[in-house]
């Protein structure tokens, strides 16, 4: 008889481990952390498909509430358990910009006369997460741009799915960044014209490029931003079979079919066209609406680096699905896809700084839309960090702070405090 309980804890144990554990690339340092990041990520997302299945709350409202509760008063690099003090000085305050909610950081007093930097910062969380700076390292991270290099950071508050969809979030977005480069609205908080910065990680990434696109395209708006810094962002919808999307499949935190639902979630789309956009069925060569040129614009074959392109081979299908690009006319829109844009628009771009991280669905994203900016004639700075991985940019906080997310954090606060 005692041999059943034995038996009993052997099988948990063997289960458990099954489900923890993932193999990740040998370059990945703090594995194991990395591995029970993953697992609680995925464990938070049944238990929100549980709660919504038994009616108790709604599936992203479920999943946003243990992201939103996080304490975000530490200042990044403050390991204590207790999550560090508030950033002295700084003071926070939740008003609207163009009827959009904001949060703006404004830095301790001082140097009366001198004209302050300007940030305007758009936060990840595929369109679908985030909050009113309760988001733990977004606050944190806001409080030390705004504390270490005497900046006003505004947190845009943009709308979410599932409430809205494409274009919702990206005209949020530019609403309150025209608001935000008014000249009024500057001379307010101080701010340097002439130094005022768009910023994002991942998907927020993707709204700072096409906000940044925007306004400088527009010559209505008189006060442009000096530069743009995106972070593994989220750039295109015509390749998901690129070398980054192939080699980082299963790499945690965002794997390849999720990012793909995430796309269909933004864009409107039913989740049943997955595994039609999976395999690019929806950007096959007879598509008439994809053009030889716009087709160019993703083509990583040209753009990417040759250690990046190994021995990968483009997927381009015959046939496919013509039917899609209709249904999903967000698919060719270059205010969701920044890297769809044409080289004129590229060309009137901001100083830009990208970070890539090499275990990323997103990599090569980021590392095309560099090039396609440096060949339009803009000054790039692209940071590529050999043993990074998507969403290590927020893990700066306890108890998920790794080592890279400290280094890639602090190489962005660098190169704003050189260039901004």
């Amino acid at each position: 008889m005692r041999l059943r309980p034995v038996l009993l804890s052997l099988t948990l144990t063997v289960s458990l481990a099954y489900y923890i554990y993932i193999p990740l690339p040998d370059a990945i340092q703090e594995p194991w952390r990395l591995i029970m990041v993953a697992a609680a990520f995925r464990t938070s997302m049944h238990l929100a498909s549980l709660r919504d299945w038994l009616g108790c709350d709604g599936y992203f409202k479920s999943v946003r509430w243990p992201s939103e509760s996080l304490d975000g008063s530490g200042k990044v690099g403050d390991s204590s358990e207790s999550g560090g003090g508030v950033v002295p000085g700084v003071k926070v305050s939740d008003i609207t910009f163009a009827g959009i909610p904001v949060r703006v950081y404004e830095p301790p007093a001082g140097g009366e006369g001198h004209l302050r930097r300007g940030l305007m910062y758009f936060y990840g969380g595929d369109w679908a997460l985030g909050g009113t700076g309760e988001y733990g390292h977004y606050d944190a991270l806001s409080r030390t741009v705004s504390d270490e290099l005497n900046t006003v950071v505004v947190s845009v508050v943009y709308r979410l799915f599932p409430e809205v969809h494409f274009p919702v979030p990206y005209l949020d977005c530019l609403a309150a960044a025209k608001h935000f480069l008014s000249r009024e609205l500057l001379a307010k908080y101080a701010i340097d014209p002439e130094r005022v910065a768009v910023s994002g990680a991942s998907t927020g990434g993707n709204l700072a490029a096409a906000v940044a696109q925007e306004i400088s395209n527009d010559d209505t708006v008189s006060v442009k931003f000096s530069l743009q810094a995106l972070i593994y962002p989220a750039l295109q919808t015509l390749d998901f079979n690129t070398p980054s999307y192939m080699q980082n499949q299963g790499i945690p935190v965002l794997y390849r079919p999720l990012m793909v639902r995430f796309w269909l979630r933004y864009l409107g789309a039913d989740l049943s066209l997955q595994p039609q956009l999976l395999v690019n069925n929806h950007s096959s060569s007879h598509h008439s609406a994809v053009s030889p040129e716009l087709r160019a614009r993703t083509d990583w074959t040209v753009l990417l680096p040759p250690k990046h392109k190994r021995n990968h081979r483009p997927l381009v299908v015959g046939k496919g699905s013509p039917g899609l690009v209709k249904e999903v006319p967000g698919l060719l829109d270059a205010r969701a896809s920044p890297l769809l844009a044409g080289p004129e628009v590229l060309a009137k771009c901001p100083r830009t700084y990208i970070l890539t991280c090499e275990h990323d669905v997103l990599r090569d994203d980021g590392l095309m839309y560099a090039r396609r900016l440096q060949d339009s004639g803009v000054t790039v700075t692209n940071d590529h960090y050999e043993d990074g991985f998507h969403g290590c940019f927020s893990f700066i906080v306890w108890p998920v702070e790794f080592d890279v997310g400290r280094r890639v954090v602090r190489g962005y606060l660098n190169w704003l405090q050189n260039n901004l």
